[in-house]
């Protein structure tokens, strides 16, 4: 059995010589408490038969409420992460405003073992950070988008 694949965007910015990136907080009771490691890339799963960048434009307007940015999409490659799933990610230059966002939600068991289902936003707050600090909120299995953004930018 194949492993979970996921696909998103990574928004950018820049002014100047400052380049931000677009990052979402994971909702949901877990990551609650949790600031550092507790963000991601705007991503999602997706299914053998559908095209990654199709998929990463599907998710971002899932996960955020809005549509998935227009301009060139820049691949960043793909990563493993620790869990086993694997995350193919685009890079686009665009603007938006964090409090526009009307994120997607989720429902799961909570408390665990307590036969009650919550739904709870995917992710529960979004926000722009420069790429030093980016490298700190992220999840580290998604870190090296980070790294191949710089380059991309850089190079």
């Amino acid at each position: 059995m194949a492993g979970k694949t996921s696909a998103g965007i990574l928004l950018f910015r820049r002014s100047g010589e400052v380049t931000e990136v677009l990052l979402g907080h994971m909702g949901g009771p877990f990551w609650a408490k949790k600031d550092a490691g507790g963000w991601s890339v705007p991503k999602g799963e997706y299914e053998p038969d559908e095209a990654p960048e199709a998929a990463a434009r599907r998710e971002f307007q899932e996960e955020l409420g809005l549509p998935a940015p227009e301009g060139e999409y820049l691949p960043l490659g793909v990563v493993k992460q620790s869990g086993g799933k694997v995350v193919t990610v685009w890079a686009v230059e665009g603007d938006l405003d964090p409090a526009q966002v009307v994120p997607g939600t989720f429902e799961m068991e909570w408390p665990p073992r307590s036969g009650r289902t919550q739904e709870f936003p995917e992710v529960d707050r979004v926000a722009w950070f420069g790429l030093a600090e980016a490298e700190e909120k992220l999840l580290r299995g998604q870190r090296p988008f980070l790294v191949r953004l710089g380059e991309l930018l850089n190079g």
